[in-house]
């Protein structure tokens, strides 16, 4: 399909050269923080989930609904940037979060960070690497805001990372423990590494510890300089103990799906974009590379009849899962405008538009508040992997790192920022 913005002199002006856009982006991360704000917060530690109208779903039990580590730390991370934005009640979600995760979601005895709780304690208590990077990114904006229990969280984890699950000669982290550290098999996953490194570059930030950096830096290197670069610009998700891929796998489908996954690639392209600049642009391929992850998916994994980002492909580029999730445009959109900013490639200001036509058209629930987050192949939400509206994590930081330098965090970036100049750039 020949999108619209592709006739000849459609372009114009960079949106993110204007005003009135600039205001839109602002004004939709104010109407997400608005739609969890205060209705996520659960008075009895954590936060709800919420349903298509932003309503705390009923507690299952007596013991209430289990709440995920990475539910709580992304909440700290977003009204982190929503209290750099000066939005009242952020520093009571920062500070009702960080007190869930450090006296709830901590393991007093073994040490580390439990992946589920109940009102009565662990319902999961595995140790995971994807939790443990998501406490990192939660301290990390904490102290960017000047919260006092920061520090001894970004201390704590970072203790648990080293000790536990850095592998300091594959350069990446290990995956999944029992609440005594035993190992859980020996499967390795980048989801978790690509996440890890969003954090330890925000721990860098946050600190000014360039050992954060180095880790991140190694992260990549093996992620995507090694094993992206060799399978053509395609992100491996899976790995054996030795980091050799592992085509076959298909576990969660949520967090480890069968094949590849778009939107990892689209999120890895905005991480290199930023990690290339905190590093003094030394490394030359993150800006290759962050460039031809983003083409290379947005040629394969954009459904060209329909619009939208398909969730999997297998390894012949074919639509696994096709539905469409929220979460990759978002990433698409990030990724986009920070490419902007570092080529004067102009597909990506065509993409830039592209992504949020489709967002602002099928996947912004208009009437209802926040983004549906999946559609199916006819572009109406459906309920197969998630229910309610799960996320701000991802649409939130969709419209405010456009507004941002793509030279750091947005959390950082905001720190900088006065509000005037977000709008009018």
């Amino acid at each position: 399909m020949q999108d619209r913005y592709d006739w000849p002199g459609a372009t114009g002006p960079d949106f993110l050269s204007r005003p009135i856009h600039r205001q839109w982006l602002l004004d939709q991360a104010k109407s997400l923080f608005a739609f969890f704000h205060p209705a996520a917060l659960n008075p009895k530690g954590g936060f709800h989930p919420l349903d298509d109208a932003g309503r705390p779903f009923a507690a299952p039990g007596p013991n209430g609904a289990a709440r995920h580590l990475h539910e709580a730390t992304r909440m700290v991370h977003c009204y982190a940037m929503a209290h750099q934005l000066g939005l009242p009640g952020a520093d009571r979600m920062i500070d009702h979060g960080m007190d869930f995760i450090w006296t709830r979601h901590r393991d007093q005895k073994n040490g580390g960070y439990f992946w589920g709780i109940d009102d009565s304690g662990p319902v999961n208590p595995t140790k995971q690497a994807y939790g443990h990077a998501f406490v990192l990114l939660a301290g990390s904006s904490a102290k960017v805001v000047g919260h006092p229990d920061a520090d001894q969280m970004i201390s704590d984890v970072t203790e648990i990372l080293l000790h536990h699950f850095w592998d300091n000669a594959a350069g990446a982290t290990t995956e999944e423990y029992a609440a005594d550290w035993q190992p859980l098999g020996s499967y390795r996953g980048q989801n978790s590494n690509m996440h890890l490194t969003e954090a330890l570059m925000a721990a860098f930030e946050a600190t000014g510890d360039r050992s954060y950096l180095v880790m991140a830096e190694r992260i990549a290197s093996l992620i995507i300089n090694c094993h992206a670069r060799a399978e053509g610009w395609r992100v491996a998700e899976h790995f054996h103990a030795d980091w050799t891929v592992d085509r076959d796998y298909a576990g969660d489908p949520m967090f480890r799906p069968a094949g590849t996954t778009p939107g990892h690639a689209l999120e890895w392209s905005r991480l290199l974009v930023q990690l290339w600049e905190l590093g003094g642009r030394q490394h030359a391929w993150m800006h290759e590379a962050a460039q031809a992850l983003f083409l290379k998916t947005c040629a394969i994994g954009w459904d060209r009849a329909q619009g939208g980002f398909y969730y999997t492909l297998d390894w012949q580029d074919r639509p696994d899962r096709s539905d469409r999730y929220w979460w990759p445009c978002a990433e698409g959109i990030a990724a986009a405008s920070v490419l902007r900013q570092v080529s004067d490639d102009p597909r990506f200001e065509l993409w830039y538009r592209r992504i949020w036509s489709f967002v602002a058209t099928h996947v912004i629930d208009h009437q209802g508040g926040s983004w549906w987050p999946e559609i199916d192949d006819d572009l109406k939400p459906v309920s197969r992997v998630f229910t309610g509206k799960p996320d701000l994590y991802h649409a939130v930081q969709a419209c405010l790192i456009p507004l941002l330098p793509s030279s750091g965090s947005a959390t950082r970036g905001l720190a900088s920022k006065a509000g005037a100049v977000i709008v009018t750039g």
